[in-house]
């Protein structure tokens, strides 16, 4: 039977991780597909690298829009990345009649309507199993497997880098500055680490996996991001002694008044699998509604995982190409005309459970007004720690755990605490959810 003939669109980590995987597996891949699967072309400014990863086994050129207007081209995969030049041949190549298989959650997050809807009135398929959690199939999961359920949230572990850094926080009780240099030097951490360390990457994916689970549009502008970058290791010390993990978390939810779209630092109990998660793993748990809560581990980065979930779209589009474009997997679930325009909520009227440090003076009466403070934004204690202060010290650490409240009442307190004069110094705050 012919072969399908595949456009790469570089080949770099995962690029090369495609290529190896692909040319190892050729047998065992031809057998699940129904018929091979080739790259006939690659693209990539430095022939020499495709030179080199390649062998010489197949046609290489420095022009990506070359690849994307071949007719000899059946599926063009991109693993360039950013919002720029890939927007623009990711819309060519479909406008050329071409699949496309990406793993760039950053496009799709952003542009991922416009994407889709071009892919829609050519008929096409745009793939993109690896944009999220690497190796894990949760996309495949989310989009097929878990189609019975009403899915009720997510909250996945979805940065390798920041996981890496908060174990070894835990681990070692270093400051993020240091574990971040080493997190360089391993190769885990970028030069550049922001998107990784400020959770952006992470709401690129959350949004993406927001989408399919409640058939909404992609919304990344609306998601509530925070990072790590100022987490601070006394933190993940109070935080273990409550019988509590720190884990960078994008959460999204289903609520009566809307979808929750969040991404930071997040207290987890210690006894749940998922706060367990270590290094440079990822993880994301579902809760449906028939089949109750649902873990996908695995590793999220890295060029051969990746390279997995490529292939696997690679092989689903080759299944699919000549089906009647009615009848494919809808790209986010859900029928197009099903689609449903239900708000994002704003952080402020988001409900979870929150721990607060504070640093004030040791003197009497101290923690009477605090408690007041909370009572008034009707906020209750559920669990507390007072740190006994160092002899010759004058200041100490008060540790809070409160019940589920909303986001706007811990503002109205926090605002409040610090107006106090025994109060030294901002408020802590973390978010805390059971995840039970």
């Amino acid at each position: 039977m012919k072969p399908i003939n595949v456009g790469l669109l570089g080949i770099g980590t995962v690029g090369g991780g495609t290529w190896t995987v692909l040319t190892r597996n050729q047998q065992e891949i031809t057998r699940r597909a129904g018929r091979p699967i080739q790259i006939s072309v690659v693209a990539d400014k430095n022939l020499a690298l495709a030179r080199n990863v390649t062998g010489g086994g197949c046609r290489l050129t420095d022009d990506a829009f070359s690849v994307v207007a071949d007719p000899h081209v059946d599926i063009v995969v991109e693993l360039i990345g950013g919002y720029g030049v890939a927007k623009d041949l990711v819309l060519k190549a479909i406008e050329n009649g071409k699949h496309v298989v990406t793993a760039n959650k950053a496009l799709l997050a952003v542009h991922g309507n416009e994407i889709f809807a071009a892919a829609r009135s050519k008929g096409v398929m745009v793939a993109f199993e690896a944009a999220v959690a690497g190796g894990i199939p949760i996309i495949k999961a989310l989009r097929e497997g878990l189609t019975a359920n009403r899915i009720q949230w997510i909250a996945g572990i979805i940065n390798g880098t920041t996981n890496f850094i908060l174990s070894e926080m835990r681990d070692k009780g270093l400051s993020f500055e240091t574990v971040l240099k080493e997190a360089q030097r391993l190769g885990y951490a970028e030069a550049d680490p922001t998107f990784d360390v400020e959770g952006i990457d992470a709401a690129h994916k959350l949004t993406i996996m927001s989408a399919i689970a409640f058939g909404i549009p992609m919304q990344f502008d609306k998601a509530h991001i925070e990072g790590i970058s100022r987490l601070e290791a006394e933190d993940i010390k109070y935080a273990e002694q409550l019988g509590y993990r720190i884990k960078l978390l994008g959460i999204t939810k289903r609520k009566t008044e809307g979808i929750e779209l969040r991404v930071h630092p997040t207290l987890i109990p210690a006894r749940r699998l998922i706060a367990n998660v270590e290094g440079a793993m990822n993880a994301v748990l579902v809760q449906g509604d028939a089949v109750g809560a649902t873990l996908y581990y695995g590793k999220g980065a890295g060029a051969e995982p990746t390279a997995s979930a490529v292939i696997a779209d690679l092989v689903d589009v080759t299944r699919m190409a000549t089906a009647d474009p009615e009848n494919r997997v809808p790209h986010l679930a859900f029928q197009p005309n099903a689609v449903a325009d239900i708000p994002v909520l704003p952080m402020a009227e988001v409900e979870t459970s929150y721990y607060l440090r504070l640093r004030v003076e040791d003197k009497p009466g101290v923690l009477a007004d605090i408690t007041r403070i909370l009572a008034d934004q009707q906020i209750s204690i559920d669990a507390m720690i007072q740190r006994e202060p160092a002899e010759g010290e004058m200041q100490t650490d008060i540790i809070m755990l409160t019940h589920l409240t909303r986001e706007k009442r811990i503002d109205g307190a926090i605002a409040s605490i610090e107006k106090l004069s025994v109060v030294r110094r901002k408020v802590i705050r973390l978010r805390l959810e059971e995840l039970g």
